[in-house]
């Protein structure tokens, strides 16, 4: 495995940081590396870095001859006045890339809905994003350094770019570098993780979770050498006093302590505690809605028919795909808008708190500082227990005293949407509803804001395409498709598997016309001789190796059973072996059938 790209010694500062500091680490062959770190600290310019779109104050990148480097920014370069596709593909022939079925399949994903002879400049930001994407991914390299690219993209669009990037290289080839604060897509994507803190870069194995897990040995272990090393200096001063010289000891590091520390923390939250409290404030009524629809003038209807109960206590996300409808049923909901048909009742004590996309709440306050946005709140307030002060509650949502004095327009778009966050919650309201919070929000700072919404004790609706921020503090999900709320106990994976029914339902029949070369097709299944000869043979394999098992499952039983009850590690051992058993047979039976359906056997 070979190094593609080499940093050394590599430092560099901005005016009033300094972000890097005497680094050296490479990129191999084959890695694909998530880059994590709190807002401010490094990310995107590390990633400039080795890009070469910004030179480093100190030290050299060096990359391998002849390798081509693909590099996606957070703001495009596109130019205003091209058409889409010269900004996809340059000066280079259609006919070499419409010939490309790799291609034609990332255009359809990304800008199938775009007219490629059309400006960049008439296009949205989301629509430009999409294309600027498009453009890197149409382009064959060697390595590809990607900086927020799941921004603007909805949930199916991040699984099919994280799908995409899975299988974009053979295993041992290429290379991925990307920033993102979508944890979903780190894990799904990446083996690697680098996190950039206190000027250096800290390589670590694994994606997202195995990174959290490692991180909270590494501080585990800091604590316990510290509290190794006051002890050390304690007996160091006895020893003094009496001429000996003092020792020490490194502690060996232990990832099972992490395992054990992870599986012993108590529920993220006392979801029955929380419901009661949310009663106590809102009563029983929050929102109810009866075959609401609303169009806008002279368009399609955007909602058709929803009957929806919220109740308190509630903690529901909304899923749906860009231009779906989600903002607007967020408006329907909270009486912001009044339905072309059908009622929505608000309870008479519904206090809403609502944070916006575009955090509309601090644009007009740019020339206001932080802590005169905080002096129109109350002194304190009751948080997990405590009283707390609106300084303190944004101290813990990453804010230092000095940035206190900092005026509104002069915060990073992180800051912004924490200060807004904070702003709602202090308005003390008992419906919170939240459009795409986590954007801009680095993953401390997200898991941070998940924190502080575990212990909300009132009715939550969220939007976001963020799968992990919406499983993480949302109890249950609701899918919003063709203008229909219909609820998905199966959480993403279920609404995605919904949205691939509906296409492969809208994609055309194949042909039922007889071949002139052959034997005609079956009309129910479209399969060629080759291909009908290839899936029975499957079918077969599939037919023997069920009937081969069908005991297997209860000789597994039995065997559990005469397992000595006191032996804790033969019975977890035991029911592991049952449970994989249970898990093979239930995957060749799905096969079985699927191969039998596409077969037409009976």
């Amino acid at each position: 495995m070979g190094i593609l790209i080499g940093l050394e010694h590599v430092g560099h500062e901005w005016p009033g940081k300094r972000v890097l500091e005497d680094q050296t680490i490479g990129i191999n062959e084959g890695e694909r590396i998530g880059i994590v770190g709190r807002n401010g600290d490094g990310k995107s310019t590390l990633l400039e870095i080795v890009g070469h779109v910004l030179e480093p104050d100190e030290g050299t990148v060096t990359w391998r001859r002849g390798i081509s480097v693909g590099y996606l920014g957070q703001a495009d370069q596109l130019g205003d006045k091209d058409p889409v596709r010269r900004a996809i593909f340059g000066d280079v022939p259609e006919y070499t890339w419409a010939s490309d079925a790799r291609i034609r399949a990332i255009l359809d994903e990304l800008v199938g809905d775009l007219d490629l002879d059309g400006l960049v400049g008439e296009l949205s930001g989301g629509q430009r994003r999409r294309v600027d994407l498009c453009r890197v991914l149409c382009h064959a390299w060697d390595v590809v350094l990607m900086d927020e690219p799941t921004n603007h993209l909805d949930l199916a669009a991040i699984e099919w770019l994280a799908d995409h990037l899975r299988r974009r290289w053979p295993a041992g080839e290429g290379a991925l570098l990307v920033v993102t604060h979508d944890r979903w897509f780190l894990d799904e994507v990446c083996e690697h993780m680098w996190e950039v803190h206190d000027r250096r870069v800290e390589p670590f194995e694994g994606g997202y979770s195995a990174y959290i897990q490692q991180r909270v040995e590494r501080e585990r272990q800091a604590a316990v050498m510290e509290e190794r090393r006051q002890n050390t200096l304690r007996k160091e001063l006895n020893w003094l006093a009496h001429g000996a010289k003092a020792r020490t000891s490194k502690p060996k590091f232990r990832i099972e302590a992490a395992r054990a520390l992870i599986a012993n923390d108590p529920p993220l939250r006392n979801p029955l505690e929380l419901k009661r409290l949310a009663v106590s404030r809102l009563g029983k009524q929050v929102i109810e809605m009866k075959g609401v629809s609303f169009s806008y003038p002279g368009g399609p209807r955007v909602i058709d028919g929803v009957d929806w109960l919220i109740g308190p206590g509630d903690r529901y996300g909304i899923l749906g795909a860009n231009g779906a409808g989600k903002s607007t049923l967020l408006a329907l909901m909270t009486g912001a808008l009044e339905p072309t048909s059908g009622t929505v009742k608000i309870g008479a004590s519904v206090r809403f708190g609502f944070m916006s996309q575009h955090l509309d709440a601090l644009g007009e306050k740019d020339g206001w500082r932080v802590l005169e946005v905080l002096g129109r709140y109350k002194r304190s307030y009751l948080v997990g227990g405590k009283m707390q002060s609106p300084t303190q509650l944004i101290e813990r949502l990453g804010f230092e005293q000095r940035e206190l004095q900092n005026f509104i327009r002069d915060l990073s778009g992180g800051q912004r949407r924490r200060l807004a966050l904070l702003c709602v919650i202090l308005e003390e309201p008992n419906v919170l509803v939240l459009d795409e919070p986590g954007n801009d929000l680095d993953t401390d700072m997200l898991a941070v804001m998940e924190d502080l919404l575990d212990s909300w004790p009132g009715t939550l609706l969220v939007v976001s395409h963020d799968r992990y921020l919406m499983e993480r503090v949302t109890d249950d999900q609701f899918a919003l498709i063709d203008g229909h709320v219909r609820h998905v106990p199966g959480g993403v994976d279920e609404y995605l598997r919904l949205l691939g029914e509906k296409d492969a339902a809208a994609r055309p029949a194949p042909s039922d016309q007889p071949r002139t070369d052959g034997p005609s097709r079956p009309a129910a299944t479209g399969l060629t001789n080759q291909e009908r000869r290839e899936l029975k043979k499957r079918f077969d394999a599939v037919s023997r190796k069920l009937e081969k098992t069908s005991e297997e499952p209860d000789r597994l039983r039995a065997e559990m059973a005469a397992v000595d009850a006191s032996d804790y590690a033969a019975l977890m051992a035991a029911q592991e072996a049952l449970d994989t058993c249970l898990a093979e047979r239930e995957a060749l039976e799905d096969e079985w059938l699927e191969l039998s359906e596409r077969l037409g056997i009976e």
